[in-house]
């Protein structure tokens, strides 16, 4: 079957379906991951199976492989178009110590100590599950240093940051700390603007699409079946049974896991209706700087950054010495290939690194993001049916997809632990957005509030 073109415009509130057997968007992670692993081709027949995982992303993959090999559970992906086509291949690749877009403090602030510390604990065990699958099953993924900087755009940021620090290292005993500006610039990197830094243990850069094929070839390796340009077309629930319409076939199953991210189609779940916000996010990828330019720049790191800004820019020097970096951009699938949110994106980098003005840029590309209405992912059990989702992580959701979807495949086996339920991430599901039709004309206001924001000095 011939890949169809990849459709740039692309939007999740507008399209029914995010399309058939369409190539994968023009990424720099898919133009060096190498080979694509086999996969079980296109579901071309009838089938049953005890359990459908719909999205073959992070998170799918992750609770296909955790069905297969911890429960002993016949799993069946199906993926619309190619392996990791949506939030997977288009990412920025950074693994951090956290999930959804609350900070810590603002845990302490909703739901009590107790709680916060118990959510910062599971999502320490989750980078712990992170980890090992990758040590486990062998998937080279070009890891960076290890940690996170945390970089102070402007200074009155800073003592922000040393009181975020300092309720890191009492309450959670997670020991961060803060980085003046002489000795980031010495140490690290020399980013034009930055005014100091918070600096977090725990942090990895990946290859996302490498990881993702060794999320893939694990779960195959132990039973699971992964089918690609397999869109579900319709979906009837019958007694006990999920009867999800493929184009050349049907899958009967008794549970089914949704596991779909920025890539939610509206028609997919009518229990999934307005529970999302779908937020594009830009990045492009240099040309390989040379020696010059990694001087000048003081790139001394392969660690993870990301600013201090609302519209936050995330980047990192790739192992090949090419520089990544990404952040918030178009409203609308129509307008994401408007050459300004290129350009505010290519600006952003050189005003961070005047030195790299003369590197040419070699990859452009931008992605839904999945954000829910109350900034946290939902890793739940739709109102006692047999229907299972994990979403909403905002952008945060590389390392702990591999939670979400262990997790998941334990509330599918019916071994969750009754403990965890305890956790906002697991005891709700993601709430509706009250009004509605107005999302993305109060996200464009919020844009133009937030660049002010971000521009004010100090």
């Amino acid at each position: 079957m011939p890949l169809r073109k990849y459709n740039p415009h692309y939007d999740p509130l507008v399209d029914e379906t995010p399309g058939c057997n369409t190539d994968y968007a023009p990424t720099y992670w898919v133009d060096s991951a190498g080979i694509q692993p086999e996969d079980d081709g296109t579901v071309s027949t009838d089938m049953s199976v005890d359990t459908v995982v719909i999205g073959s992303g992070f998170t799918g993959l992750a609770t296909a492989l955790f069905l297969a090999k911890e429960h002993h559970i016949e799993v069946a992906v199906l993926e619309a178009n190619r392996l990791g086509w949506g939030c997977t291949s288009r990412n920025g690749g950074q693994a951090q110590l956290a999930t959804g877009r609350l900070s810590r403090n603002q845990w302490l602030k909703k739901w009590g100590e107790t709680t916060a510390k118990a959510l910062h604990e599971e999502i320490c065990q989750g980078f712990a599950t992170f980890e090992a699958i990758i040590k486990d099953e062998d998937i080279s993924c070009d890891l960076t240093d290890r940690g996170h900087l945390y970089i102070a755009h402007k200074p009155s940021i800073l003592a922000r940051l040393s009181r975020e620090s300092e309720l890191n290292n009492k309450v959670f005993s997670y020991n961060t700390e803060i980085i003046d500006t002489h000795r980031l610039r010495a140490e690290y990197v020399n980013e034009h603007h930055s005014c100091g830094a918070l600096l977090e243990p725990t942090g990895l850069g990946v290859h996302p699409v490498k990881l993702a094929y060794g999320y893939a070839r694990a779960a195959r390796k132990y039973g699971a079946k992964i089918y690609t340009s397999s869109p579900v077309i319709a979906w009837e629930e019958k007694q006990d049974y999920h009867y999800l319409v493929t184009p050349k076939g049907i899958i009967k199953a008794h549970r089914v896991a949704i596991a779909t991210g920025g890539y939610t189609h509206t028609s997919l779940s009518p229990y999934l209706s307005y529970r999302y916000m779908p937020i594009l996010s830009n990045s492009v990828v240099t040309g390989v700087l040379t020696s010059g330019q990694l001087e000048e720049c003081s790139i001394k790191t392969s660690m993870v950054m990301t600013d201090t800004r609302i519209l936050r820019f995330y980047y990192r020097l790739l192992p090949d010495g090419r520089m990544q970096i990404g952040t918030r951009s178009a409203i609308t699938g129509s307008d994401a290939d408007n050459k300004k949110h290129y350009a505010l994106l290519v600006d952003g980098l050189h005003r961070k690194f005047p030195a790299l003005k003369s590197a040419p840029i070699d990859y452009s590309w931008w992605g839904w993001v999945d954000v829910s209405h109350d900034m946290m992912p939902r890793i739940t059990q739709i109102d006692k049916k047999n229907i299972f989702y994990a979403l909403g992580y905002g952008g945060n959701g590389v390392s702990f997809s591999a939670q979400a979807g262990k997790r998941m495949a334990q509330k599918v086996a019916g071994v969750f632990d009754s403990n965890l339920e305890k956790l906002p991430i697991y005891s709700s599901e993601l709430p509706k957005h009250p009004l509605r039709p107005l999302r993305r004309p109060g996200q464009w206001l919020l844009y133009r509030y937030y660049h002010g924001l971000d521009s004010i000095l100090p």
